[in-house]
């Protein structure tokens, strides 16, 4: 992201967080750490055990997080620390081993008090952990702009710049690759996804394997651009599928093959850079497995 593009990013996250209180903000966390530590493990609240103490975890290296999200921090000095002296303790009696350990607050960029910094220090020395402290916004900040572009993305939402957008007919395209490009990576959509035997009308198109197996990738993302399409009126779903058409129409007209996907590519994105391709190969997908865009081989008693 260029400096104008992080400067938006960081107002809408900053947006997020100042409208964020208790689930809200705890979700928007774990969302971050799934991508800065693999072995991050957010803990729900299960039945009448709760989540003994832990909102997430990073099992392997014994880093423990309890999140809380009061709606003023200034109003809720107190509540912070208790919540945190009972916590831990709590935490310490149910989890092995805890080497670190972290109170995640949704201060809203006001900070904490000096005194709940003293407490958890204290925590520290007393129970001989490797380190101790608070987590606040400034924080989860820094750590989401450390995160790649797509991912800050997902986070952060996406609108694309009204100088960037070729034409106002594009702009039911641009909504969609933009709701794409929020959408975080999900681990169980490959349960959900089941890819298209597509050879045949690869070899029809001349298309290369690189480019079927974008395709295929693109397909992992479809459940939730379906989901997105059944939630809006027809007008969006059919507005989108004419506008990959046209396109498709427009440029097959002196291309071919590999070069008319990438043509298809760089037509469709706002931008030319690889978060904005990515999400429209979401969409080609889509309409490649419908037949809306490239060739259809013929099927047999078909003339």
């Amino acid at each position: 992201m260029n400096v104008q593009e992080k400067t938006f990013a960081r107002q809408l996250f900053q947006n997020k967080i100042l409208k964020a209180d208790g689930q809200i903000f705890e979700d928007i966390f774990s969302a971050i750490m799934y991508y800065a530590e693999a072995d991050f493990q957010q803990i729900k609240p299960w039945g009448n055990i709760g989540d003994r103490k832990n909102d997430g975890y990073i099992k392997s290296k014994g880093i423990f997080y309890q999140v809380y999200a009061p709606e003023d921090i200034r109003k809720s000095y107190k509540n912070v620390l208790s919540k945190l002296k009972k916590d831990f303790y709590g935490l310490k009696t149910q989890w092995s081993p805890v080497n670190e350990f972290y109170f995640v607050v949704n201060d809203k960029y006001k900070g904490v008090n000096a005194d709940c910094e003293k407490i958890i220090q204290e925590i520290k020395i007393s129970q001989n952990l490797n380190n101790a402290g608070f987590l606040t916004a400034k924080d989860i900040e820094n750590t989401l702009f450390k995160l790649d572009d797509d991912q800050v993305l997902s986070i952060t939402g996406f609108i694309p710049d009204p100088a960037y957008i070729k034409d106002l007919d594009y702009s039911i395209l641009n909504e969609v690759i933009g709701h794409i490009m929020k959408l975080p990576l999900n681990k169980n959509d490959k349960l959900r996804i089941v890819l298209p035997d597509w050879n045949e009308k690869i070899k029809l198109n001349v298309l290369s394997e690189s480019v079927s197996q974008l395709l295929s990738n693109g397909c992992f993302q479809l459940h939730s651009l379906d989901e997105y399409l059944k939630d809006n009126s027809d007008f969006l779903a059919d507005s989108l599928r004419d506008k990959m058409n046209e396109v498709y129409s427009q440029e097959k007209e002196n291309k071919s093959g590999d070069e008319l996907f990438w043509s298809i590519v760089n037509s469709a994105s706002p931008k030319a850079e690889q978060m904005y391709q990515t999400s429209v190969i979401v969409i080609m997908s889509k309409y490649f497995e419908t037949c809306d865009i490239f060739e259809e081989p013929m099927q047999e008693g078909v003339k």
